[in-house]
């Protein structure tokens, strides 16, 4: 199949429609390595500002929209990944990582899964082939279907050898579906992606097929400890904050993130701070390798993009909280769990997992396709006054260290409490 049409990046107010997503997917494994690109001799091919990359993969070229600040020497790598029934220039526009990247200079890439939907945006709607999982439609992906863990493998390979990345600061994060597959590439390429932030969609393996509650023994199994961050709504009604029986789905956030406590080793007691009558944050900070795990829970947030312009309530996806940026924090967070930049080995081919069975389909929620406005003028509602942030904080706000003692929650924040060896605690505190 032929890619996406070309597009240019998709600003903040110029979206012309935007499917909303009903999520997931399924896929597999890996492909090539990326260089090392470090120091001061390194060469950029890749314009500054917006351009579109074609990238080669098995017989087919599929165009990538790629941001690049105007900034010398080797760049970190984020990998943004749209949300079933999306593209990567919607993405693009719900993130504005771009805006980021201009401030604090790294590369940004919004490639788009190939699994098609009905089509009603302007570069198709498309959804990610997430390793052994269902799509929203409760069946698998066709056979043949392309293999995306090896796909984004090898946009990290062709942008490393045209845009000067520094190999020790590539990471992915995805809203939804997107959420779903930076988790599995986390799962399955940790030794290329140094840290993940998934917004809606963090997963730790499959659901368990037999007991949808848990996470299936082994679907999950990083080569190396991964920095994981991750943002929830508690209202979100097509993840749902605490899981549900549809086998793309499954177990809850909290479960999700225990998983990912288990899998990087952490230690000792999280640090709990509200962030907000409406935020609450966890970390735990003592995890192998220099890892750490953190998550925002944001209570009453729908299945949204915490702090993006555009309506995603239009969309009929729930609340957006805008009284912090998702994006902004995960870049502090990126930037704290960067590796020492070294050759990426070569990874070894894994078979495409097969299903046992394909599961009874369940009923997910279908928004409607609906026309966006331009962009959202300042909430009144929410919150925009945040503490001070802590010692360690990044220069957005976004903790990067436990440090400091935990913070009492208000009445009406939500805050998932993670805890040594994957045991992690929900307390929720909900107003009177």
């Amino acid at each position: 199949m032929s890619s996406f049409p070309s597009a240019r990046r998709t600003r903040l107010g110029l979206l012309s429609l935007l499917a909303a997503s009903a999520l997931a997917a399924g896929g597999v494994v890996a492909a090539g390595s990326a260089s090392a690109a470090t120091g001061s001799d390194c060469v950029r091919a890749l314009p500054t500002g917006d351009s579109t990359v074609a990238v080669a993969f098995r017989g087919t070229s599929y165009d990538v929209l790629v941001h690049v600040p105007d900034v010398d020497g080797a760049l970190p790598l984020v990998l943004d990944l749209h949300g079933s029934n999306s593209n990567g220039g919607v993405q693009a526009g719900i993130s504005d990582l771009a805006s980021v990247s201009d401030t604090d200079g790294f590369i940004v890439a919004n490639p788009t899964g190939a699994i098609e939907f009905e089509k009603t945006l302007e570069d198709g709607n498309w959804a990610w082939n997430v390793p052994g999982v269902p799509l929203t439609s409760g069946t698998f992906p066709p056979e043949g279907s392309r293999d995306d863990v090896a796909f984004l493998s090898t946009v990290v390979e062709t942008l490393s050898a045209q845009g000067c990345v520094d190999s020790g600061s590539v990471f992915a994060t995805g809203f939804s579906g997107g959420g779903r597959m930076a988790s599995a590439l986390a799962c399955t390429r940790a030794d290329l992606f140094a840290a993940v932030a998934p917004v809606a969609g963090l997963r730790a393996g499959r659901a368990d097929l037999d007991d949808l509650t848990t996470i299936e023994a082994g679907s999950c199994a990083p080569s190396r400890p991964v920095s994981v961050l991750t943002f929830h709504g508690t209202a979100d009604a097509v993840n749902p904050f605490d899981g549900n029986a549809d086998p793309r789905w499954g177990y809850s956030v909290a479960t999700a993130t225990a998983g990912w406590a288990g899998l990087d080793d952490c230690e000792g007691e999280p640090v709990t701070t509200a962030v907000n009558a409406e935020v609450g944050r966890a970390v735990l900070a003592d995890c192998a390798d220099g890892t750490s795990v953190e998550a925002y829970a944001i209570e009453g947030g729908g299945h949204t993009w915490p702090g993006t312009a555009v309506d995603l309530e239009a969309s009929g996806l729930g609340v957006v909280n805008r009284s912090i940026s998702a994006s902004s924090i995960m870049w502090d967070f990126f930037a704290a769990h960067a590796r020492s930049a070294e050759p990426t080995p070569e990874p070894t081919a894994t078979a495409t997992p097969e299903p046992t069975a394909t599961p009874e389909p369940t009923t997910s929620p279908e928004p409607t396709t609906t026309s966006v406005p331009t962009a959202t003028a300042q909430p009144s509602s929410s919150p925009t006054v945040a503490p001070a942030p802590a010692a360690g904080a990044g220069p957005h706000g976004g903790v990067l260290a436990a440090t400091g003692a935990s913070a009492a929650l208000p009445v009406g924040t939500a805050a998932m409490l993670l805890a040594a060896g994957g045991v992690l605690l929900l307390a929720r505190r909900r107003r009177a």
